[in-house]
């Protein structure tokens, strides 16, 4: 058996691995990106201006690191097929994303001075603080986000309606926050919505989903 054979089938006896193998490895490329990186191209447009800041919506944005942390899990045991969807789609969204900011930095000019004193305004200086106003077109928030949001809607799971109506909406919440609590441009989020829907034609096919499934544990 040779060396790829052998890769093969550990990732497909352990496939929890794929996504704890990958994830290292962005959060290493996103660093460096972070701090190779200059922004030479700021991102805006007259949108932008008429969307007000709100704290709140750092409930919604910080549900995206609740979803990748559950999303692959709940995949993994009751569709697995969707879960290599997910991350075919995610994993090589968010790596294209990296190099399209080598290719084109670019950055932000939209944060305003937070005054406010509460816990949702604290947590938004909190996040500010560890996530800079680079690096931001297209959005891997949102990207991902599309892309766990088609995964659930897919899955066995998503032939419930209550389901997919779920992770529609967390989906359109999570692009608002991104907007509101002025991380993103809305040209970020139409190109992250961009990135994952190519990506989703590329890989549907090679996950299609089976026409009639149960939900049974893998």
């Amino acid at each position: 058996m040779s060396v790829r054979e052998r890769i093969l089938a550990f990732y497909r006896r352990y496939p929890a691995m794929i996504a704890l193998t990958y994830f290292p490895f962005y959060l290493l490329g996103f660093v460096l990106v972070e701090q190779v990186v200059e922004p030479r191209y700021i991102i805006w447009c007259p949108l932008d201006d008429l969307i007000p800041f709100c704290e709140y919506f750092i409930v919604p944005y910080a549900t995206w690191f609740v979803e990748l942390a559950v999303i692959p899990l709940l995949l993994l045991q009751y569709d697995r097929k969707q879960y290599y969807y997910l991350c075919a789609v995610m994993f090589t969204g968010m790596t294209l994303c990296l190099g399209l900011y080598l290719i084109f930095p670019n950055g932000l000019d939209l944060r305003v001075e937070i005054t406010r004193q509460n816990i949702f305004a604290d947590l938004v200086r909190l996040i500010q603080a560890v996530d800079t106003p680079t690096n931001v077109c297209p959005s891997i928030h949102v990207a991902s986000a599309m892309a766990m949001d088609l995964a659930i809607c897919r899955s066995v799971l998503g032939q419930r309606r209550w389901v997919r109506m779920l992770a529609n909406s967390v989906f359109v919440l999570i692009c608002l926050s991104t907007v509101f609590l002025k991380q993103h441009s809305v040209i970020d989020i139409f190109w992250g919505v961009a990135v994952t829907a190519v990506l989703h034609l590329v890989f549907s096919r090679r996950f299609m989903p089976e026409p009639t499934q149960e939900l049974v544990h893998s």
